[in-house]
């Protein structure tokens, strides 16, 4: 095998596409990644499989990629940790630390991390044309799996019925696990109980709801306390839909609600459509209907977003795909395709009567600490801005650039950033704030490279609401990304941009009125 994998990865990637790999995304050393897989924190690492071909760039051979890292920011690849074979792909699932010894894959001071994967079965199997539950499992933190001689573990006989989260519950009837999978092609959320990983009961299902024009895939279900009170904790179940998204093609939904154990209710206000957008056609109705579904995020790169298992003192942290469906083989990179986004710890938060997610980029250690950061004020103190524009700090090769600003739009029309640019204007991204329409805008249309798919071009918009009139901003620029949250991550929307070759112009414009620039502040990092 290690002749073919050489045969397939070239070792250096040409000049005019290395310089889109990212400094702080995470992307395989030459290969093609999809989902994160069985993200999980273990010994002081956090543990990303990836849904990974180890035999070229494009999607197929579908296998678990595996790396590590102890800030989310610093990764380390490792050998391919559960193989495709004559029989099946491996599709996406979790991994769970099993404390207690359930599985009795491990011992009790010992415990054995488990995946919980999709057997998608190839015509060398007796299950043929069927998906199905199946378990490997770690005796050496991860490094090394061995897969369940018993597998599968569970089957509906269905062709679509794959992406198994699991987690452990405690409740009434004490402490279980529980597993959230879905049937793709129905819209469906199904959720399972078990004693010990190998041996499941249906519990019951969700769904259809909201968006559901495609299929829906990848789901978690997980609860937070609202804005901290132990008090009001409610749960959250994320869906990810492909195609039929906002912002078109492969996205994001959630909804907030409650889980006793057995079954998931959504809350009224987090329910636009009960019985789905696609049964209102193709409609203008059906178009207003998706932009009142809860997005994690409203631009067209962020998807099959899952949460990391077993992470101390109670924080929930997801991590999603930075790429879209529609042209996701098609990116202009070489050897390597596709990277993820950066980790986002969420929370809960009382919005207006309503309960919403709120999303931060993880950008420091465990301990706080900022890591590998030049930080610098470009202004001191506030100022004013009327029908001009501001440079700021150009994008630097190597290192990703964060850019932090409270802006007070007061009169102004339209406060933009253009990103990536040159120096006559003529290319670059733009960030807007369209104070008429109370949106959130990110064009992409000249960007840069834009050739290799018809559907990339394209302009993405989130509603926002200013907040004591102030329109707050955190961007994260990389070398083929923009991650914007505002708000303070109320709003999300991740886009990716292949720049020209010494696009790396940085402004802020001001048109149709005055501004306050409260703060603005760039950070570097590698």
């Amino acid at each position: 095998m290690s002749s073919r994998l050489d045969a397939a990865r070239p070792e250096t990637a040409p000049a005019e596409t290395s310089r889109f790999r990212p400094a702080i995304h995470f992307t395989a050393k030459d290969t093609w990644l999809n989902d994160p897989n069985g993200l999980v924190f273990h010994n002081g690492l956090y543990h990303l499989f990836f849904q990974n071909n180890p035999y070229g760039n494009v999607w197929g051979n579908m296998s678990w990629g595996h790396a590590t890292s102890r800030d989310l920011l610093h990764w380390t690849e490792h050998p391919v940790a559960i193989a495709c074979d004559e029989t099946e792909d491996i599709f996406s699932g979790s991994v769970v630390v099993d404390h207690g010894n359930t599985s009795g894959f491990g011992a009790p001071d010992s415990p054995a991390l488990v995946a919980i994967y999709t057997s998608a079965y190839k015509a060398a199997s007796e299950h043929h044309g069927t998906q199905a539950q199946s378990l490997a499992y770690s005796a050496d933190a991860g490094m090394t799996w061995q897969k369940y001689a018993g597998n599968p573990v569970l089957t509906r006989n269905s062709a679509h019925f794959r992406d198994p989260k699991v987690f452990r519950y405690q409740g009434d009837q004490g402490a279980y696990w529980v597993m959230v999978a879905v049937e793709a092609q129905h819209q469906k959320v199904v959720l399972y109980r078990s004693e010990d990983l190998k041996s499941w009961d249906f519990l019951s299902d969700f769904g259809p709801a909201n968006a559901d024009a495609g299929e829906w895939e990848c789901p978690d279900l997980f609860p937070l306390a609202v804005d901290g009170d132990p008090d009001n904790v409610k749960w959250v179940l994320i869906v990810n839909i492909n195609p039929g998204a906002v912002a078109g093609g492969s996205g994001g939904q959630y909804f907030v609600g409650h889980f006793d154990g057995a079954r998931f209710v959504a809350d009224a206000c987090s329910v636009a459509v009960p019985g789905g957008v696609s049964a209102l056609g193709d409609s203008a109705a059906a178009a207003e209907a998706l932009q009142q579904c809860l997005w994690l995020d409203w631009g067209r790169d962020c998807y099959a977003s899952v949460s990391f298992s077993n992470v101390p003192d109670g924080r929930r942290i997801i991590m999603g795909w930075m790429n879209n469906w529609d042209y996701a083989n098609q990116l202009p990179t070489t050897p390597w395709r596709s990277s993820m986004t950066l980790a986002r710890e969420v929370r809960l938060t009382a919005v207006t009567g309503s309960t919403r997610l709120i999303q931060q980029p993880v950008l420091a250690g465990p301990g706080g600490e900022d890591l590998d950061a030049v930080r610098s004020p470009v202004h001191s103190g506030s100022f004013e801005l009327q029908d001009s524009a501001f440079r700021l700090p150009e994008a630097v090769p190597g290192r990703a650039q964060i850019i932090a600003a409270e802006i007070l739009p007061a009169g102004a029309e339209r406060v933009t950033f253009h990103l990536f640019g040159n120096d006559d204007g003529s290319a670059g991204t733009v960030l807007s704030y369209n104070a008429a329409t109370a949106e959130l805008i990110l064009d992409r249309q000249r960007s840069g490279d834009i050739s290799f798919h018809g559907k990339f071009a394209s302009v993405e918009s989130a509603p926002l609401v200013l907040e004591d009139g102030a329109l707050k901003l955190q961007i994260i620029i990389d070398h083929c990304s923009i991650e914007v949250f505002a708000q303070d991550g109320k709003v999300v929307l991740t886009d990716l941009v292949f720049p020209e070759q010494g696009s790396v112009a940085n402004h802020l414009a001001v048109t149709g009125g005055p501004s306050t620039i409260q703060t603005l502040t760039v950070t570097a990092l590698s």
